[in-house]
C-alpha cells in the first residue's frame, strides 16, 4: 500500500497557526487584526488553530493535480465554527457592559452563544423553532444553563423576534448580523493561509445564513491588503436545495433539509454575501440532500473525518461541479461542524447496520467478520 503524504509542509514557528500547547485563542493570535484594545475583556474557550486537513481520497478522485483540503472547525470548543466569532461578540458584550445576551439558532450558534456566555457570567436565551434542532445542539444549550424558548415558527421567525428583543430591551443580540461575530469568523481564512503559505484558489463552504462566506472573504481580502497572500480564492458557497433562497433569488417561506444548520429560508446576511459572489468571481450552487449525504458519508469513510450533514454540502459541492476547477489548483472545503453534533443523522443514514445476535464465541465472530 503507497503511503500518502501531505504536500504541506509542517508547521513553521513563524506561521500564527501555533501548537495547542501555545495558544492562547484566536483574539490573541490576530489581535492586530481586530477590533479590540487593550481594555477589551477577552472571554476564550482557546478556540480556533483548527486543522486543515489534506483530503487525499477526495484529490485522487478528482485528479488532474487538484489538491483538496478540509478545514474542520468542527473542532472547535463547541463543536463549531461558531465559536470564532462568539469569542469577540461576547468579548465586545461585557465590554459593554451587557448582562445578558440572545440569539435565534438551528442549533449551533445556541450552543456557542451559551458556552460563552456563561464562560463571561452574563445569561444566555436562545430562541429556536420548535422540533427542528439536532438533539446534541439542543442538549449542549441545556445543559450550558440557557434559557432556551422554542417557538412555532422557523428559524426566519426566530431571528425577527430576537431583532426586536434587543431593541427594546437590555440584551445584547449575538447572531451573525453583530458585526463583531464575522470578525471572530474571518480568522479561519488567516489560518488557512498561515497554513498554505497563500489564499487557495477555491474556497467551498455550506451556506445557510451567509454571514460565514462574507467572514472568509474579509479575512483574504484582510490578509491579501497586509501582503499575507498573494491571491484571492473564488468563493463557492452551496445550499441545501429545498433551502436555498440565495440560488433561487428568492426567498423560501418553508426551508427544508437534512443539513439543519443551513435551514435557512432568508439569510440575514444575503446581500453581503452577493457583493462576496461578485468581487470573487464566485458561485452559489444547490446540492440535493442526496448528494449532501454521500458527501456526508464519503467524508468518514474515505478521510477519517466525522461532520454533521451541513458541512458536507461544501464537498457534495465541491464533487458536483468538480469539471468546472482548473488542473493544479488547490482547494479547501470548509467543515463547519462536528458529526456528533447530530448523531441521529449518522445512525439514520450510516447504510449499515450492528451485526447483532452472535453467540459468543471466537469461531462465530470470526464468521460474522467473512472469515
Amino acid at each position: 500500500m503507497t503511503t500518502r503524504v501531505s504536500p504541506v509542509s509542517p508547521y513553521q514557528p513563524q506561521n500564527r497557526v501555533q501548537d495547542q500547547t501555545s495558544w492562547s485563542g484566536l483574539i490573541e493570535a490576530y489581535r492586530p487584526f481586530l477590533p479590540i484594545d487593550a481594555t477589551t475583556p477577552v472571554v476564550t474557550l482557546l478556540e480556533g488553530n483548527t486543522p486543515l486537513v489534506p483530503a487525499f481520497s477526495l484529490s485522487e478522485r478528482i485528479g488532474r493535480g487538484v489538491s483538496v483540503y478540509v478545514k474542520y472547525d468542527g473542532l472547535n470548543p463547541t463543536g463549531s465554527f461558531k465559536d470564532r466569532g462568539m469569542t469577540m461578540a461576547i468579548s465586545k458584550a461585557k465590554e459593554a457592559g451587557a448582562k445578558a445576551v440572545i440569539c435565534a439558532s438551528t442549533g449551533n450558534t445556541s450552543a456557542s452563544a451559551s458556552a460563552y456566555a456563561v464562560r463571561a457570567g452574563l445569561k444566555p436565551f436562545v430562541l429556536i423553532p420548535d422540533g427542528y434542532l439536532a438533539l446534541g445542539k439542543l442538549a449542549q444549550a441545556l445543559l450550558y444553563g440557557a434559557e432556551v424558548i422554542a417557538i412555532d415558527g422557523n428559524f426566519d421567525d426566530c431571528l425577527n423576534i430576537v431583532k426586536g428583543i434587543a431593541q427594546d430591551y437590555p440584551v445584547t443580540l449575538v447572531n451573525s448580523v453583530n458585526p463583531y461575530r464575522l470578525e471572530g469568523q474571518k480568522t479561519a481564512a488567516f489560518e488557512i493561509v498561515d497554513r498554505l503559505g497563500d489564499a487557495p484558489d477555491w474556497l467551498c463552504i455550506p451556506v445557510g445564513n451567509a454571514g460565514n462566506i462574507s467572514a472568509y472573504w474579509m479575512g483574504f481580502c484582510q490578509y491579501h491588503q497586509h501582503n499575507k497572500c498573494e491571491k484571492l480564492p473564488r468563493m463557492m458557497g452551496f445550499q441545501a436545495a429545498e433551502a436555498a433562497p440565495i440560488v433561487q433569488g428568492h426567498p423560501v417561506k418553508s426551508p427544508n433539509t437534512v443539513a439543519t444548520a443551513i435551514r435557512i429560508g432568508n439569510p440575514a446576511n444575503w446581500q453581503r454575501a452577493l457583493a462576496v459572489q461578485e468581487a470573487s468571481q464566485g458561485e452559489f450552487n444547490a446540492v440535493s440532500d442526496e448528494e449532501i449525504l454521500d458527501a456526508y458519508r464519503l467524508l468518514a469513510r474515505e478521510e477519517g473525518v466525522f461532520c454533521e450533514p451541513a458541512s458536507a454540502a461544501s464537498v457534495a459541492g465541491l464533487l458536483k461541479f468538480q469539471d468546472q476547477i482548473p488542473s493544479n489548483t488547490t482547494v479547501v472545503c470548509v467543515l463547519t461542524g462536528n458529526g456528533l453534533k447530530d448523531p441521529q443523522s449518522a445512525i439514520d443514514h450510516a447504510q449499515s447496520q450492528v451485526k447483532a445476535g452472535i453467540p459468543s464465541s471466537l469461531d462465530e465472530v470470526a464468521k460474522a467478520m467473512g472469515f
